[in-house]
């Protein structure tokens, strides 16, 4: 199957744009997670791992979001920027979006049903997850018996990257890749009328605009579709890690890192540029994102990720 292909039944499958579509492949090419072929990854790691959400999903998280707002740092874990109301929610929505795909991927795959309960706690792109009971064929509901962790990305997301001592606070690591761009509230406030009834209409009763105004307003206003999420993969905490686990490529001044597979320590990237014997002018970077906020964690590239059906029956027995 050529690429073009590919790309074309990835756009079909998900129902989303050529361009996004070519966005998905290229950063699972770039990730490493295409191992022989495009047509293998799409056939077996890739479809069989996706599931969608629907508005009544979207819906309850945005609203779990909205319930602990105002409750919730605003800064970026790791950082000190300050996001806007309105970025938080956003950026809180997406978080619990790829918890409820984690809940419908074992729930459509596994036959699994689980059950969250969000939390008050600082905003951060790594949510450690709290799934509260688990409710396995033939059993009642119980507690889990291991923690899972787990990080929400967009489509651009090729690292499952866990920063400081959050590695060492759940069993299993997950990476979830959730199909929304920045205007996935926008969609959604489109859907349930906001801007038609409310919005736009303020603007007509004051004389700001014409009927065929807002109309044309309303129209190029991104519409609310079923948001597909890719579930990417998941890592062990108890397995033993290397540390410098680094795969890349050396250019004429530079160093990529293309791959990571455990540990990360502050000094790592000067060892790195010493024994890949990069000039003082050099600088050591990572693929697709430059560098990180944290210096101290853990790190994995998705290629190093495990997605079998057997890897994921034994998650499925650990719970």
């Amino acid at each position: 199957m050529e690429r073009n292909e590919v790309i074309r039944k990835v756009s079909e499958s998900l129902s989303i744009s050529e361009e996004d579509a070519e966005l998905v492949v290229s950063k699972a090419e770039i990730g490493d997670e295409v191992e022989s072929s495009l047509e293998n990854w799409l056939n077996n790691r890739f479809l069989p791992n996706v599931v969608f959400i629907d508005q009544q999903g979207y819906a309850q998280m945005c609203i779990d979001a909205l319930k602990i707002l105002g409750k919730t740092a605003a800064t970026d874990y790791g950082g000190s920027r300050q996001r806007d109301l309105g970025h938080l929610w956003a950026d809180m929505t997406r978080g619990y979006l790829g918890e409820l795909a984690f809940k419908l991927f074992l729930k459509q795959k596994w036959n699994v049903e689980v059950y969250l309960d969000h939390e008050v706690g600082e905003l951060r792109d790594y949510l450690p997850t709290d799934i509260h009971k688990v409710k396995k064929q033939g059993e009642n509901e119980r507690p889990p018996r291991i923690k899972v962790g787990l990080k929400t990305t967009k489509w651009n997301g090729i690292w499952l990257d866990i920063p400081g001592d959050q590695f060492n606070h759940s069993d299993v690591h997950m990476l979830i890749k959730v199909g929304t761009g920045r205007d996935h509230l926008f969609a959604y406030f489109k859907s349930i009328s906001v801007f038609k009834d409310k919005v736009l209409k303020v603007g007509r009763d004051l004389g700001l605009l014409s009927v065929e105004e807002s109309e044309l307003l309303f129209e190029k206003l991104p519409s609310f579709n079923l948001i597909p999420a890719y579930i990417c993969g998941f890592v062990w905490k108890n397995r033993d890690y290397e540390p410098l686990s680094y795969s890349g490529r050396k250019g004429r001044m530079h160093y990529t890192i293309t791959g990571w597979n455990g540990p990360i320590r502050p000094g790592d990237l000067e060892r790195i540029k010493e024994q890949e014997s990069i000039t003082t002018r050099g600088a050591v970077k990572f693929k697709g994102i430059g560098r990180f906020t944290h210096d101290s964690g853990y790190l994995f590239n998705a290629g190093n990720l495990r997605w079998s059906d057997d890897e994921w029956r034994g998650v499925i027995e650990s719970m």
